[in-house]
């Protein structure tokens, strides 16, 4: 299918008085730097009617104000540090016809790139990408609900509130005392090469009725994510054929505003994740009942608390003294292991602006073998889909024994 493109324009956010942040180079923080480097795309599928290009992008304009890290740039200050520049350069929009690629470049280009796909049925695809050195899954959440309100109340638009001290996610002790390994877990000690393999992204639904039946097997309140992750490692360590005295882990996404101490206010925006990693042996993972695996998951979660995230600031301000360099390990979790993120609190399904919440909702390909990304499903039912990136060779067996119940 053709591609034409409308229009390509920097969008400005609309501000009643110059942000006080205006201007700033604001230094990426501990957690910034511990994520991927990169931009991470989505896509929204509306059917008719959906709003106009106009209000889409005033909309935009009045939520970008809310967050205007996202209409500046990665830079580099003075110290020489990766920065993000809040220079009010624009948020860039593509209006076109059809769906076309998202840029995946880094510094000084724009950190929120919109593309508005438009049918002619009146159907409208919402391309989106976001750099997320600038904002966790959670926080650009709310960017796509408040711009979806923005929309709505146009004129009328009330700023919901955001907390934009993202320094404060970074504040160490009077003397920085980490104790435990940060260097080899949150980032890289050495640089091995990562494990080639050939792969394929595969998509997973799972009902309602099925988590429910997942759920009852686990003898205990159990979280849809907890249960579902237990179910998929177990499915997909069988089809990977591993040795049962071989161990394998899983690197879990874990929020951590409401685990710091002090509690990082629930609206700040920024990133503040760190990953848990439970770990047995392969015949532990086959053999265990449901129960016994969501306890080992839940027990390495729980370990992410107060302290641990206090050793992870004073371990980057020890590690900034020094000037040593640091290399994130996000995306580096290969056979015999697992990464899994949880969208299932994200509120992309529910995105509505005035004709109802998306009939479907695409993330994107996973880069890396072994990666997992939950999603809700848009279906009326409700349910889950799993987006996963599994060996080539494993792809045939994992899907036989999937939504097999043990």
């Amino acid at each position: 299918m053709e591609m034409t493109s409308i229009s390509s324009t920097m969008l400005k956010p609309l501000y009643s008085t110059p942000h006080p942040l205006a201007g700033e180079k604001i230094p990426l923080t501990l957690f910034d730097r511990a994520t991927f480097a990169i931009f991470v795309p989505i896509m929204l599928v509306y059917t008719a009617p959906a709003p106009s290009n106009d209000a889409l992008k005033e909309g935009l304009q009045r939520a970008v104000a809310v967050y205007p890290h996202l209409a500046g740039r990665l830079a580099v200050d003075h110290r020489g540090r990766r920065c993000l520049h809040i220079n009010n350069d624009g948020v860039l929009v593509v209006e076109a016809a059809v769906p076309v690629d998202l840029s995946n470049e880094h510094v000084g280009v724009a950190l929120l790139q919109i593309k508005l796909n438009r049918y002619k049925c009146g159907g409208l695809a919402i391309g989106l990408t976001a750099h997320h050195h600038a904002a966790d899954g959670i926080s650009m959440s709310t960017v796509l609900t408040t711009r979806a309100s923005a929309v709505l109340q146009g004129r009328d638009f009330t700023a919901p509130s955001a907390f934009l001290d993202r320094g404060i996610t970074a504040l160490p002790r009077s003397v920085p005392t980490p104790v435990l390994d940060h260097q080899s877990t949150e980032f890289k000690g050495e640089d091995p090469a990562a494990p080639l393999c050939k792969f394929n992204n595969i998509t997973v639904r799972f009902t309602a009725e099925f988590v429910d039946e997942l759920k009852a097997l686990v003898d205990a309140r159990c979280s849809t994510f907890h249960c579902l992750l237990a179910h998929l490692w177990k499915k997909t360590t069988a089809a990977r054929g591993l040795a049962p005295e071989e161990f394998t882990q899983v690197r879990v996404a874990v929020n951590c505003t409401g685990r710091a101490n002090p509690p990082v206010p629930m609206d700040f925006f920024g990133n503040m994740v760190l990953w848990a990693f439970p770990r047995l042996q392969v015949r532990d993972v086959l053999s265990w009942c449901y129960g016994d695996v969501v306890g080992a998951i839940r027990d390495a979660v729980a370990r992410i608390d107060g302290d641990y995230i206090r050793s992870f600031v004073d371990f980057g301000a020890v590690a900034d003294a020094q000037g040593e360099e640091l290399t994130a390990t996000a995306g580096t979790m290969c056979c015999p292991n697992l990464e899994v993120d949880s969208w299932l609190g994200f509120m992309f399904h529910q995105v509505d602006f005035g004709g109802g919440p998306p009939a479907a909702f695409q993330p994107p390909d996973l880069p890396v073998e072994g990666l997992m990304v939950f999603v809700p499903s848009c279906v009326p039912k409700g349910g889950v889909d799993v987006y996963m990136a599994v060996a080539e060779d494993h792809v045939t067996a994992f899907q036989q024994i999937c939504h097999y119940l043990d």
